[in-house]
């Protein structure tokens, strides 16, 4: 970093900013117990008053300014609304869904300059073997985590199974090593600090989620193009959350705390950990779990925003899209009222001036018919007529054809009538072709050209030795 990024931050950073401020001591002490050490999240501009004036009167009270005034004379309310002001960015002014009364809560900037503030008090023990043993183990963790080679893990696993056996005999031989008091202290000291930044670091995932938030709302407030291109651009910026590093860390951590069996474990090392007489317990580090779960269940919250943005969004498009059908139905309803009694000036012309009406009565009333006689039986027969004849008459049958043209055409393609009857010869004559030119199939259709002809060539069935030829339109049969 240069000299120019140290003056921006000297100017512009919010927590170098609070380190500035004349009443800085007023708000790190305020704000840190109330909201970093309490572990609390938003809170009601009223309950945040109170607290403050009990805080600003004990101070005006055991100490007055270098002149006898009061240190602090203004009223709390002012104090928070200098705190959250826009040049200030100590704390987040904001009106929560369902209520009416402003709220409050520190920025991840306050929490960083809290942090560091207390961290220049000096520390009588510096623990340093703990830290040395996370950084070793993150190592392995980072080294053999992206081995993909089965026989460096196996080896791995088996030395580690090793070192457990060697642990195990050790301890049914009776040689049971503990922890001293100093590297109790010492990764004590290393838990009381690893948890606390945890929170510290949930609320500013918290902010980044909300500043992602509000670009959606921003975003939505000034769009005026198409719908779809909105919500693609959004659920986009969604996925984006869920996928980038940190949205996929945060879903580790929330799936984690979810677990029942991984609440109840760490609620029995904490409770453990905190009933021992060798360390200064934070009480606060005791029921941490649960202070994670809130923080994590406020940031999960912050995501689902921009869903339910998502769902505004739509239900107002709805609802402006109906008032728009609405409006031109009523202005087609008081145009129609304005023109009732007026002439109109279009219309068709028609040759015949009226139509022909027929009443349904003018038709004809159902009459029985007449009973018909008929005498189906001669005795004497003067006319000798040919039997044979009955049995020479023929029959095209049509599923025949069809299936000709459906074995020869693939399907959605054509092919000439000629071409179909050279591949499946002419059985029945000209009576054939006309079956073919009838043919009334769901898959087969027959197209007739009458600017072209064709001549169709085949035998006569009756005759073998006779050939015929019929000159026909040209013909096209399509399979569909």
């Amino acid at each position: 970093m240069d000299f120019e990024t140290f003056g921006g931050l000297w100017d512009r950073h919010p927590a170098w900013r609070l380190l500035r401020a004349h009443n800085s001591p007023l708000i790190l002490a305020f704000l840190g117990n109330f909201f970093v050490e309490g572990n609390r999240g938003a809170s009601s501009a009223s309950d945040l008053a109170t607290a403050l004036d009990d805080l600003i009167y004990d101070l005006n009270t055991t100490a007055a300014a270098d002149d006898g005034q009061q240190r602090f004379p203004k009223e709390s309310h002012a104090y928070l609304e200098d705190w959250a002001a826009t040049d200030a960015g100590f704390l987040r002014r904001f009106y929560p869904a369902g209520d009416d009364e402003v709220h409050y809560e520190v920025t991840p900037a306050f929490e960083k300059a809290y942090a560091w503030v207390v961290s220049l008090q000096g520390r009588s023990f510096v623990g340093t073997e703990s830290r040395l043993h996370t950084v070793v183990e993150l190592l392995r963790q980072i080294v053999h985590g992206i081995e993909s080679d089965p026989d460096i893990r196996l080896a791995e696993l088996r030395r580690r199974r090793a070192e457990i056996d060697v642990e195990i005999d050790a301890v049914e031989s009776g040689d049971v090593s503990v922890l001293d008091e100093v590297g109790v202290r010492d990764r004590y000291q290393q838990l009381s600090s690893t948890a606390r930044e945890l929170l510290s670091d949930f609320r500013e995932v918290e902010d980044n989620f909300r500043l992602l938030d509000r670009a959606a709302r921003e975003k939505i407030a000034s769009w005026d193009g198409p719908k779809g291109e909105l919500l693609a651009d959004l659920v986009g910026s969604r996925s984006e959350i869920a996928g980038s590093d940190q949205g996929r860390s945060f879903q580790s951590f929330y799936e984690f705390l979810l677990s029942d069996a991984r609440q109840t474990e760490l609620s029995d090392l904490l409770a453990a950990v905190s009933s021992l007489d060798i360390v200064d317990a934070d009480q606060r580090i005791r029921g941490i779990h649960h202070d994670w779960s809130e923080a994590a269940d406020r940031t999960q919250r912050t995501v689902r925003q921009i869903s339910e943005q998502l769902r505004r969004f739509l239900d107002d498009q709805v609802w402006l899209e109906n008032r728009r059908v609405l409006d031109l139905v009523r202005v087609v309803e008081s145009t129609a009222l304005e023109i009732r009694d007026r002439e109109p000036g279009f219309g068709l012309e028609v040759d015949q001036p009226g139509i022909e009406i027929v009443l349904p009565f003018e038709r004809p009333l159902y009459q029985q018919p007449a009973n018909v006689t008929v005498e189906s039986r001669l005795d004497d027969a003067t006319e000798e007529v040919d039997a044979d004849l009955l049995f020479t008459q023929s029959y095209i049958d049509q599923a025949r054809l069809a299936a000709n043209i459906r074995n020869i055409l693939p399907e959605r393609s054509s092919a000439l009538l000629s071409d179909v009857i050279d591949m499946c010869p002419i059985e029945q004559g000209a009576a054939e072709i006309v079956g073919y030119l009838a043919l009334d199939d769901d898959n087969v259709s027959v197209d007739i050209d009458d600017t072209d002809e064709t001549l169709l060539v085949y035998t006569d069935p009756y005759d073998p030795d006779t050939t015929k030829r019929a000159r026909l339109p040209r013909v096209t049969v399509r399979r569909r």
